[in-house]
């Protein structure tokens, strides 16, 4: 059953690299060249809008790597070890970085909204960041967690 339940996680996994590899391709592109039409004056914005979002598919790519490697860790049952405790630490970095990148570019989404007359646009901008923090939280839970808990492990091989 569970590695059933690790299998499950691990397509998962994969099938949530191919929707952000599919807006890196289609729908990048095409804001920048919104951005370039909306902010005529400010040509290097395209280039803004590349850096920021192609960038951060490179944390969330490696994110994705750690997680499939903790659910490895679950099959080989080390998941209680500081294997799984610095892929999680990873996780927690990655999705910092992921936030702080979507946070940057936040003021296009402003300057988006106020061309179109659309503030709703401006919540949209900050899916992406609050969503990696609530991420970035939890892997530091689990990390505090999964710490206590190898501790309490250690502490009980040693008693007995």
């Amino acid at each position: 059953m569970e590695k059933v339940t690790t299998l499950f996680l691990k397509i998962a996994v994969i099938l949530l690299g191919v929707p952000v590899l599919a807006l890196c391709i289609f729908l990048v592109p095409e804001m920048a060249n919104l951005a370039t039409k909306l902010l005529p004056a400010f040509a290097f914005i395209k280039y803004l809008v590349f850096i920021a979002f192609d960038t951060s598919a490179i944390p969330f790519y490696f994110a994705l790597y750690q997680a499939f490697k903790l659910l490895r860790y679950i099959d080989n049952n080390k998941a209680f070890s500081n294997l799984s405790v610095n892929a999680l630490k990873k996780i927690k970095y990655c999705a910092i970085i992921i936030s702080i990148l979507h946070v940057l570019v936040w003021p296009l989404f402003y300057i988006f909204a106020e061309v179109d007359d659309a503030p709703g646009v401006i919540f949209v901008g900050l899916v992406v960041p609050f969503a990696s923090m609530v991420i970035a939280v939890f892997a530091a839970v689990l990390q505090k967690l999964l710490l206590e808990a190898i501790n309490m492990k250690s502490e009980n091989d040693l008693t007995v």
